[in-house]
């Protein structure tokens, strides 16, 4: 990748994605933006990557695995007061240069695979409003499912800025958000019935596994303590739920997947943040497989990042297709403004 254009990544990464979220990060990528030695560093990302994400996510996965030196004291993960973010650039330029090998082995071969749990907060309503409509159990199937967490969106609570609480009120995970506007989605109390759970991924995090626990933990911006404390609450719940999770390219796989589910159930494909990592020609052909699979049963295809940010939902009952964009959604799931 040009090195303008990896510079312009990061700066735009430090003034969208960082603002009011990141002040580590939104200081560390604005200054990457400008240093020659981090893009040449940076470069080494595996093609198709969210590079800022990934070199940063690289260092705390380095920090966070017990390496000793002075950036650490900036990290919020790491130590109960970190120094101002303003200075950590020096110290970060110097824990790159001595870590240079670590951290290229792990650009090159680690993928960016958030799991970032609080999406589920528009997952709930999102399966409510599809059972709603199904009057079936729900077999779900998620594209670029990483460790599965988000396959548990019926295994969480759910509070939206009120005493009242949804889903599934014994879990060991509450999930906050705030609905926006005057639009309230409709929301069961109890959440509805799933009969299947396949996630498909083209690498899978094992979360009993501690490197791949690490990584995504990693992978959370320091500051994000609530992130961290609900990815680690989901991983308790991932322990007690069998997933059946397959190192595949999911939308290949889809069709030969869906073909092995009864039509007692409907079949619920799903992502999120996921499908901006797709290849264009990939997405047509997934479009294609939800309009074959269509004609022959009803399926509901509930996504976002695929052609813009909204979140949409494809679906054909009867033979009749639909399309409805659901809600705005915040990218860490803070925030949504239902539309339907």
């Amino acid at each position: 990748m040009e090195r303008n254009v990896l510079s312009e990544r990061f700066r735009v990464f430090a003034e969208r994605e960082c603002k009011d979220s990141s002040s580590l990060y939104g200081q560390l990528a604005g200054n990457i933006a400008n240093d020659p030695k981090l893009l040449k560093l940076a470069a080494y990302s595996r093609p198709g990557q969210p590079v800022p994400n990934l070199l940063l996510g690289a260092v705390h996965y380095l920090l966070l695995g017990g390496i000793e030196h002075e950036l650490a004291e900036y990290y919020a993960s790491i130590v109960g007061e970190p120094r101002p973010s303003s200075a950590a650039i020096n110290y970060f330029r110097d824990f790159c240069k001595q870590y240079e090998n670590e951290i290229i082995r792990i650009l090159e071969n680690k993928l960016v695979q958030t799991n970032e749990v609080r999406r589920c907060s528009y997952l709930y309503p999102s399966f409510c409003y599809i059972h709603k409509i199904s009057q079936k159990p729900l077999a779900l199937i998620e594209i670029g499912t990483s460790a599965g967490l988000q396959l548990l969106w019926d295994k969480y609570s759910y509070s939206y800025k009120s005493n009242k609480k949804y889903g599934n009120e014994q879990s060991a995970l509450e999930i906050t958000a705030e609905i926006r506007g005057d639009n309230i989605p409709f929301l069961l109390e109890h959440s509805p019935p799933v009969t299947s759970r396949i996630g498909v991924d083209l690498h899978i995090n094992d979360l009993n596994d501690p490197e791949d626990f690490l990584w995504l933990k990693a992978l959370i911006w320091p500051e994000h303590k609530e992130r961290i404390s609900y990815f680690e609450k989901a991983a308790l719940c991932l322990e007690k739920q069998p997933l059946e999770l397959v190192e595949e390219d999911g939308v290949s796989l889809l069709p030969n997947i869906a073909s092995k589910i009864t039509k007692d159930s409907t079949i619920c494909v799903f992502h999120t943040h996921v499908a901006n990592q797709i290849p264009h020609e990939a997405k047509i052909k997934l479009s294609e497989h939800i309009q074959n699979l269509g004609e022959e049963r009803d399926v509901f295809h509930l996504y976002n990042n695929m052609w813009d940010l909204d979140l949409h939902l494809d679906y054909y009952v009867d033979g009749k297709g639909h399309k409805e964009t659901l809600a705005v959604t915040d990218g860490h799931g803070r925030w949504f403004q239902w539309k339907v």
